[in-house]
């Protein structure tokens, strides 16, 4: 199969797991624990689940839609 057919590159390729990655680390920092009827979990309400994790998802996301509107570099031969 020729190479020239697929659309996307190694970096391309490589640029879309790292962006995969740090959304899933995003979402990990969104995790902890939830609020009950009988007890109020005031850490809902952190800076880390409420700030950080959806700008780490938000930078993520830029990064794979940059992967994907990249144009792949081509092998010289």
């Amino acid at each position: 199969m020729d190479k020239k057919n697929f659309a996307f590159g190694k970096n391309n390729l490589i640029l879309i797991a790292i962006g995969v990655v740090v959304v899933i680390i995003g979402f990990l920092l969104m995790t902890g624990p939830s609020t009950t009827i009988d007890h109020f979990e005031t850490d809902i309400f952190s800076v880390r689940r409420v700030r950080i994790a959806p700008v780490v998802c938000l930078i993520g996301f830029v990064l794979m839609v940059y992967a994907i509107i990249t144009k792949p570099k081509e092998d010289k031969k």
